[in-house]
C-alpha cells in the first residue's frame, strides 16, 4: 500500500524518461568542463590537427599549457586579486544591501516596493553608459590603477539587485515573529539580528555567491580602471595577456578558465539547494 500523498507508482517509461531528461543536462552541463580539461593537457600540433579527434587526445598530454600559463603570466597575482576585491565587494555589498532591503520591507509601508523597483532599475543600466562618469569619479579620488577602484564601483551595480532580492525574501517571513520578540523584550535592531538574519541564511548565501560570481566575470570597468599587469583581474588579465595579436594560447586560456570557475562551481553545487530556495522562496510565497 502505498504512503498517503506518495502518489500513484510511476511507470518505466516515465521513470526512464526522467532519467533520459537527467543525464541529457549533466552532459550538457559538465561538456565545457571537459573540454576546458582535454584542452588544456592537450599538445598544440594536436589542437590544431584537424584529422585527429576533438574529444580524445591524440597525442601523449602534456603540461606546456600550465607551465606557461604559471611561468610566463601573473596568473596567481590576478587570481589572488580577484579573491580580494570579491571578498571585500561581498562584504560592502551586505553591509548596505542587507540592512537596506529590511527596511524597505518592513519600515517604510507602502513606499518601500517602489522604492526598492526604483533601486533596482539602477542594475539595468548597462556599464558602457557608468563607466566614463565613474572614471571620473575614481580619478578624483586619486584611486587609478589601484584595486580600490573596482572595490568602489562594483558595489554600484551588486547592491541594487541584492536589495531587490532580499526585499522578496524578507517579505517571506511573517511580521508575527518580529512581533512577537518585539513583546519579549527585544529592540527590533536585536530581533532583525538573531531572528531575521539566521532565518534569511539562505538568501543571504545567493548574495554573496552572485556578487562574487558577478565580480569574476566583470570586464569593462576592470579594463577601465587599472592598466597594470599586477593589478589586473583573472576577467582582464586572462584575455589581454594569453591573446597576443591573432595568436590565442587555446590551452593556457582553457587552463586558466578551468582553474577561474572550478571554486564557483564547487560552491554552487554545494549549496544549491539554499541557493535556488533564495531566488524562489519570495516568489512562492
Amino acid at each position: 500500500m502505498a504512503a498517503p500523498g506518495s502518489g500513484p507508482p510511476r511507470s518505466p517509461a516515465t521513470r526512464a524518461g526522467r532519467w533520459v531528461v537527467v543525464v541529457a543536462f549533466s552532459v550538457l552541463l559538465a561538456f565545457p568542463f571537459y573540454w576546458m580539461v582535454i584542452t588544456t593537457f592537450k599538445q598544440t600540433s594536436d589542437l590544431y590537427d584537424t584529422t585527429h579527434n576533438p574529444f580524445i587526445f591524440g597525442a601523449a598530454p602534456t603540461l606546456d599549457h600550465l607551465r606557461l600559463l604559471f611561468g610566463e603570466t601573473l596568473f596567481l597575482r590576478w587570481f589572488l586579486n580577484t579573491t580580494v576585491v570579491g571578498a571585500a565587494v561581498v562584504a560592502i555589498t551586505l553591509a548596505l544591501a542587507v540592512p537596506a532591503a529590511y527596511a524597505l520591507t518592513r519600515l517604510t509601508g507602502s513606499w518601500g516596493p517602489r522604492v526598492g523597483m526604483g533601486i533596482f532599475l539602477t542594475y539595468l543600466v548597462p556599464p558602457t553608459l557608468l563607466f566614463i562618469p565613474l572614471s571620473r569619479v575614481v580619478a578624483r579620488l586619486g584611486l587609478q590603477d589601484s584595486l580600490w577602484s573596482i572595490i568602489l564601483v562594483y558595489p554600484t551595480f551588486t547592491v541594487p539587485f541584492s536589495i531587490w532580492l532580499l526585499m522578496g525574501f524578507f517579505k517571506s517571513i511573517p511580521r508575527d515573529i518580529e512581533d512577537a520578540a518585539l513583546v519579549d523584550g527585544l529592540t527590533r535592531f536585536q530581533a532583525f539580528l538573531q531572528l531575521i538574519i539566521p532565518i534569511s541564511r539562505s538568501g543571504i548565501l545567493t548574495v554573496v555567491i552572485f556578487t562574487f560570481t558577478l565580480v569574476t566575470q566583470e570586464f569593462v570597468y576592470a579594463l577601465t580602471f587599472i592598466s597594470s599587469a599586477s593589478h589586473q583581474t583573472v576577467g582582464v588579465g586572462v584575455p589581454i595577456y594569453l591573446v597576443r595579436g591573432d595568436v590565442y594560447f587555446w590551452g593556457s586560456l582553457m587552463a586558466a578558465c578551468l582553474i577561474a570557475s572550478l571554486p564557483i562551481a564547487f560552491v554552487y553545487n554545494l549549496f544549491l539547494d539554499r541557493f535556488i530556495a533564495g531566488f524562489t522562496v519570495g516568489a512562492v510565497k
